[in-house]
């Protein structure tokens, strides 16, 4: 198979989808890989590490997705690339389709297979793909939450860790998963108050045994979280439905009892954001405020830090990329139900429930009759 790495072209997308390791073990297999020039320098990887690993460096996008039977991309299609797709084409990525009507509709259109990172699943539920960038954007999140929390940023002027004599700050984090969890191991060794919310009450005595004293699970609810943000330096919103538009857990009512200057980091904001006053920021602009609230919403926050989530990415992606690779994606999608969960849409037929109900669409069935 020929396998296609084009650079991404997000804003301040500095990863790229797969390191030269990984592409050195899909040559051994006999698979081709076309890499876009000077795709993988954001990462520190340079054209000559890609030739050593026996890929092709190519000078244009166009001419990869022309060529190659599997795109791999870090992010969704953008518009520019929707006329380069073509029909049957394996499109492997975050695409998050339930937060975009328009790349929905231009993927069914396209007639490509869109295989979503974010959706291939194991039986237990966990999110194979998804999870690493998780863990790189939770961490992240108290990371750029103490940054906006600081005065010359807007904020309120807090330290999240305090200091002798003088009280920490307080995170509320909504969402215990991969998430939540990572955001909250941060805050807790930054020295702040931390209560972790989630709806899921085996994972609330989970957290309890493992998690630092200043580390309070709490079962969420709308009440709860109403009782807490008055109190509130930092909140993280970190819930998720996989595949699906993220639910609203704060509304723009509730800012009104937050103090001033507070932060609010939106995780979820790729799924739609979990924060009705939410809309997607870059890198370049990453902050807004709404009512005296400092919104960080960026929708691609581990692309800051590619040197760690390049390769955490790549160290996930590969065996399924390889099994995709070596069989096909029908034969892929029969042999490991894990990857059958994550092919979103086959040639012009939307087959995943959560996208459809995401926009009143209907669910086909995955193999036409």
């Amino acid at each position: 198979m020929i396998v296609g790495i084009p650079k991404e072209i997000k804003v301040r997308e500095y990863r790229v989808a797969m390191t030269p390791a990984g592409v050195e073990q899909l040559t051994n297999r006999g698979h081709r890989v076309i890499v876009e020039q000077e795709s993988g320098l954001g990462s520190g990887f340079t054209d000559r590490h890609y030739e050593q690993a026996e890929a092709e460096i190519c000078g244009s996008s166009a001419e990869i997705f022309e060529r190659s039977d599997m795109i791999m991309k870090v992010k969704e299609p953008l518009p520019s690339e929707y006329p380069l797709i073509r029909e049957g084409q394996i499109l492997f990525t975050y695409f998050h389709l339930a937060a975009s009507l328009e790349l929905t509709d231009a993927m069914i259109q396209s007639r490509c297979v869109a295989i979503a990172y974010e959706t291939v699943a194991r039986n237990d539920g966990t999110l194979p793909l998804l999870t690493p960038m998780s863990e790189v954007a939770g961490r992240m999140a108290i990371q750029e939450g103490a940054k906006c929390l600081e005065r010359p940023s807007g904020g309120k002027g807090v330290l999240l860790g305090g200091v002798p004599g003088v009280e920490p700050g307080t995170v509320l984090i909504i969402g215990a998963g991969v998430v939540g969890t990572n955001a909250a191991k941060i805050a807790c060794g930054m020295g702040a108050r931390v209560y972790l919310l989630d709806t899921n009450l085996e994972r609330l005595r989970h957290l309890s045994d493992i998690m630092p004293k200043n580390c309070t699970p709490l079962m969420s609810s709308p009440a709860e979280i109403r009782r807490l943000l008055p109190m509130v330096d930092l909140a993280v919103g970190a819930v998720l439905i996989p595949g699906a538009k993220a639910p609203c857990v704060i509304t723009r009512e509730m800012l009104g009892i937050m103090k001033p200057g507070s932060v609010i980091v939106d995780v979820a904001i790729d799924q739609g954001g979990c924060i009705e006053t939410s809309r997607p920021t870059t890198h370049d602009d990453p902050v807004y405020e709404v009512d005296g609230i400092i919104h960080y919403c960026v929708a691609n926050m581990p692309g800051a830090v590619p040197f760690t989530s390049t390769r955490a990415l790549t160290n996930a992606t590969f065996p399924y990329a390889l099994q995709i690779a070596d069989k096909g994606y029908r034969r892929a999608v029969e042999d490991n139900p894990e990857i059958a969960h994550g092919v979103e849409i086959i040639e012009g037929r939307l087959v995943c429930q959560a996208v459809a109900e995401a926009f009143g669409k209907t669910c086909e069935p995955a193999w036409a009759a």
